[in-house]
């Protein structure tokens, strides 16, 4: 069975959703038999490649709201991701274009530590405050995850994956997904959000039990809820 997870390292709901389902499927009778994919999904593409801003004059700006008003929202934020275990440090956090981040992890799936270097690139944008938008950082995370600091280097400075990450992109819009995370099993069940879980859990279960039954296809049906997705933000950087 698999699972295929579309986020952006940006988005602190995607590692908050990242924790609730990994126990979720560590509490799974048949968790040795998923195959977890993570995909591409970034959250502003037209962000300029290069720069950065600051964590709470994006959330002002897309929100429409005060500054002081961001930064109490990224404090709720830190609690939130509190309860599931994870340490982020928002207040004067950087955000940027994230298509070097994506292209990494293709990388890394190649050469089978995927999983460790989402959770490194994580770590290091939300708890310890790492750049993820510069090309030596990102190599030395990769190195850290388990990748060859060289190839990594090489990835970043070729383009290698761009079509791969266009092409997780354009997939995740057909499937209906307007924002992050937004889990598909087995291309049969949509999860959009940070959901509980409890939720992840009946999803595996009920997957597994209707594995022979006909594809039913993840359509746009499935709103993204609100409090608890990444949603694509309506403006520009110029």
């Amino acid at each position: 069975m698999r699972v295929e997870i579309w986020s952006d390292v940006i988005c602190p709901w995607c590692y908050i959703g990242k924790r609730q389902f990994e126990r979720a499927l560590e509490g799974f009778e048949h968790r040795d038999q998923v195959e977890v994919v993570y995909r591409a999904f970034q959250l502003d593409p037209s962000f300029p490649q290069g720069e950065t801003m600051d964590v709470a004059d994006v959330l002002a700006s897309k929100m429409g709201m005060q500054r002081e008003r961001a930064i109490e929202m990224n404090r709720q934020m830190e609690e939130r991701a509190a309860g599931v275990g994870l340490e982020y440090n928002l207040e004067g956090g950087r955000v940027g274009n994230t298509a070097d981040v994506h292209r990494l992890v293709h990388l890394a799936a190649e050469h089978g530590v995927q999983a460790e270097a989402v959770e490194a690139l994580y770590r290091a944008h939300f708890t310890d405050r790492r750049s993820v938008f510069d090309h030596d950082s990102l190599v030395k995370i990769a190195e850290e995850a388990g990748l060859d600091a060289a190839t990594a280097r090489e990835t970043l400075t070729s383009g290698t994956f761009t079509a791969e990450v266009d092409a997780d992109q354009r997939e995740a819009r057909e499937l209906g997904a307007t924002g992050v995370p937004f889990f598909v099993i087995d291309r049969r069940y949509g999860i959009s959000g940070a959901q509980p879980a409890e939720t992840f859990t009946q999803a595996l279960d009920r997957a597994w039990a209707d594995t022979r039954s006909e594809r039913t296809t993840v359509g746009a049906d499935g709103e993204t809820c609100a409090d608890d997705t990444c949603a694509v933000p309506r403006h520009d950087h110029h």
